[in-house]
């Protein structure tokens, strides 16, 4: 029978309208998955031994809203520290400053993240958010994979959760040499590396 549109289970299933609907159906499932899991599959991974220990994951997207992500990140705790891998798209090319921020929200212009995750009070580099530069090709590509061991996976789920950021210049770490006078309460805070050009909230892997 057809009610509307929709197929109803009968003991007629060969009804070839019915056939193709349920094909389009899970035709769109199958799509829609393989969107969620090829840019993490990138990230390489995966294996059962992986699966069974504390990790996050994060999807990134630029602040002019646009529904399709530019990147995404997991993080994962290994040997006494956590292994943090990215891959981003559709970025400028150069330097890029990036750390873990002190709130998992990411409304444009992701100020909603709030400050660098930094629990200890520390001055910048020396925030337990600091991490390397992420270097983006001329292709607006990038990939970095390091450990850092300023932080554990439970220390990023406090009750405000945290986010990644990528911003859309180079972190100079609050290096700046003493002919050029001490570094003032936003170098010491930002590392100077600009606007905030993507966001991704962590979530439980």
């Amino acid at each position: 029978l057809r009610q509307e549109g929709i197929c109803v289970l009968t003991n007629r299933m060969n009804d070839r309208g019915c056939i193709m609907k349920r094909v389009l159906i899970i035709a769109g499932m199958v799509v829609v998955a393989m969107a969620v899991a090829t840019p993490f599959a990138r990230l390489g991974g995966g294996s059962s031994a992986e699966a069974h220990r504390p990790s996050a994951r994060g999807v990134f997207y630029n602040p002019a809203g646009d529904p399709d992500p530019v990147g995404v990140a997991k993080l994962t705790e290994e040997d006494g520290s956590v292994l943090v891998r990215v891959a981003v798209h559709g970025l400028a090319p150069g330097f890029h400053g990036f750390h873990v921020h002190a709130a998992g929200v990411c409304d444009a212009p992701f100020t909603t993240a709030g400050g660098h995750f930094n629990p200890n009070a520390a001055s910048h580099p020396n925030h337990a958010a600091d991490m390397p530069v992420l270097l983006v090709n001329a292709d607006g590509t990038g990939e970095a994979r390091f450990k850092t061991d300023r932080f554990d996976i439970a220390d990023l789920f406090d009750a405000d959760g945290s986010a990644l950021i990528i911003h859309g210049g180079p972190d100079n770490y609050a290096n700046v040499p003493a002919r050029y006078g001490t570094p003032d309460a936003t170098t010491l805070a930002t590392g100077d590396a600009g606007a905030r050009v993507a966001c991704a909230v962590l979530k439980g892997d």
